[in-house]
């Protein structure tokens, strides 16, 4: 049985950890100005090699969650996710001697996407073996807005950082920072055995799978392509699109992107408190995916840069209800069982379709036509998508109906 009483430190110390993850993973699309630059790429070029740049780190990072979460999590929840933190950051350490040529960092991120794949799953399992469902959207949402804490940051630390001492040298500081501050939080403060012994988690990992038989559990897979379509299409491209098709100058971009990505934060703890409240999930996430969809087409057509500004934070803030749900309900469409696996599963998937076609097809579109402005209609219309998908998924979850 889960303690009554919630052990809210844990997702706080997964919040840390998934920020310098995200910092990681990240740090390539900010410094993508600086790599163009420095490799004298046109707006054509950036499209051609970003897309490699930006796509690649999926297929490592969504192969390795599809095959890889019932053996990390009969290794240990606790113990794989460890060894994830330890991977990405002497991965990211190693940009530094090593990132000065295209095949290098293709390479690297290959081996980035490989280390971080098991770091979400585990996660997710312990968050699920912690909390109850009542608060689980709460529990959820304070570490997945790691990732959009991690954008922003990224645009007010990891920019003037490569600013003062050169882009590979600020991957170097992230990867210190995963080994010196993430690692010993996991150790010392979080228990994955909570409520569960170890031969029942074994057994766990081990036993059938019947999310794999539930038609809502495949759609929501599908709900995550295009959410992740959207969502990594917008976090892998603003920073170049700022630049490159709004003219911001690169100094000034950590205000900017930071406004962005810190309304995209309020957005996930608002939502994730509502969703807990209300109970439809589903239905909040489908009027947020479909709102953000018409802000960022609203976006492409505009020019002023705050407005511009003010358009991206809303749409971020209306795609994080989307975010701020996605774990609590995975977990309620597998029942609780098979947690990292189920997770493994949809993330695996979502993130090889979604994450590679999101940084693949707008670079492709760029570098076919030279503009940026038609890349962000192809993003807002993989975020409607994902809207109407999941609004039809909460009808078929019975929220349309009244409590």
């Amino acid at each position: 049985m889960k303690s009554t009483t919630n052990p809210w430190h844990i997702p706080v110390i997964f919040a840390v950890t998934f920020i310098i993850h995200h910092l990681d993973r990240n740090a390539i699309s900010l410094a993508l100005p600086h790599i163009a630059q420095e490799f004298q790429w046109s707006d054509r070029e950036v499209g051609q090699w970003g897309k490699y740049l930006l796509s690649v780190f999926f297929l490592t990072y969504g192969l390795s969650q599809l095959l890889l979460p019932a053996t990390a999590e009969r290794f240990g929840a606790k113990r794989s996710l460890m060894l994830s933190i330890f991977g990405f950051s002497v991965v990211s350490i190693l940009v530094g001697p090593l990132g000065g040529s295209l095949a290098a960092l293709i390479t690297l991120r290959l081996c980035l996407g490989l280390a971080e794949s098991m770091h979400v799953p585990m996660m997710n399992s312990i968050i699920a073996r912690h909390f109850s469902p009542e608060v689980r959207g709460t529990a959820n949402s304070i570490w997945s807005v790691g990732l959009i804490i991690a954008t922003a940051l990224g645009s007010l630390i990891m920019i003037p950082l490569m600013g003062a001492l050169g882009w590979r040298e600020a991957f170097m500081v992230v990867g210190v920072a995963g080994i010196v501050v993430g690692l010993p939080l996991v150790a010392l403060f979080v228990d994955d055995k909570h409520g569960q012994a170890a031969g029942e988690m074994f057994a766990a990992a081990k036993a059938p799978m019947p999310y794999r038989r539930e038609p809502n559990y495949w759609l929501f897979v599908v709900i995550g392509c295009f959410n992740n379509f959207a969502g990594w299409g917008i976090l892998g491209w603003l920073p170049i699109y700022f630049v490159r098709a709004k003219g911001v100058d690169i100094a000034s971009l950590s205000w900017a992107l930071s406004i962005v990505f810190t309304a995209g934060v309020l957005g996930a703890l608002l939502n994730a408190r509502i969703g807990d409240v209300l109970k439809k999930r589903n239905l909040l996430a489908a009027v947020g995916l479909v709102s953000a969809g018409i802000v960022i087409y609203l976006a492409s057509v505009t020019q002023e840069l705050n407005a511009l500004v003010a358009l991206f934070a809303l749409a971020l803030f209306c795609q994080s209800a989307y975010q701020a749900q996605e774990f609590a309900t995975l977990q309620k469409l597998c029942k609780d069982r098979n947690v990292a696996s189920a997770t493994g599963t949809y993330l695996g998937i979502a993130l090889i379709v979604g994450g590679v076609i999101g940084s693949m097809v707008p670079g492709a579109i760029v570098a076919a036509t030279g503009s940026f402005d038609n890349a962000l209609i192809a993003i807002s219309g993989g975020a409607i998508t994902a809207g109407v998908l999941i609004g039809w998924l909460g009808l078929r979850c019975g929220e349309w109906r009244s409590n």
